[in-house]
């Protein structure tokens, strides 16, 4: 969804179907949302790493095991955007703008939910991965124990707790 900008301008934008289109030079690393008329949109780089929204524990056992086909390499942040695209197609904007050496990454997402609801789809997302690969197991006890312990997860209080031990009170100047 990413657009060549309006004559006279430079660089790349990314535009929402019900929400702003957005200069990727207008974002900068540190920006987890950008914010137009009151309305808040998460955004996403591949910088960001995934420990953004898990703990580097989880993110490890997700990169020891998710397999990858691509030149990202490990499970990652790209990853976890890709599967809320899949998922979310129309509520998502990419960009690829590695040739943009200005703007300090090689891709950028802008999504129609706000950082902390984006949070939450992902933390479901991989909840429904990990609930997909453990039913392939061939251990009945693993899967039952895994299926209880989901039917005790809470996503939004995960977020909460995850959110303020990271320190996110400030989705625009907190720094990764």
């Amino acid at each position: 969804m990413a657009e060549p900008r309006v004559p006279g301008g430079s660089g790349t934008e990314l535009s929402l179907p019900d929400g702003p289109t957005v200069a990727a030079s207008d974002i900068d690393l540190g920006m987890r949302e950008y914010v137009e008329d009151g309305e808040r949109y998460a955004v996403v780089m591949d910088v960001h790493p995934p420990s953004r929204f898990f703990p580097e524990s989880l993110v490890a056992v997700l990169q020891e095991t998710v397999e990858t086909a691509d030149d990202f390499g490990e499970f990652g942040t790209p990853h976890l955007m890709g599967i809320v695209m899949e998922e979310f197609p129309e509520k998502v904007a990419s960009a690829d703008v590695s040739d943009d050496g200005t703007i300090g990454c090689s891709m950028i997402w802008l999504t129609e939910f706000d950082s902390r609801r984006l949070h939450e789809i992902i933390v479901e997302l991989v909840v429904e991965l990990m609930e997909h690969a453990i039913s392939h197991a061939d251990d009945d006890d693993a899967v039952s124990d895994f299926e209880r312990q989901m039917l005790e997860f809470d996503v939004a209080e995960f977020v909460e707790q995850y959110r303020a031990q990271r320190e996110f009170t400030s989705e625009h100047d907190s720094a990764l």
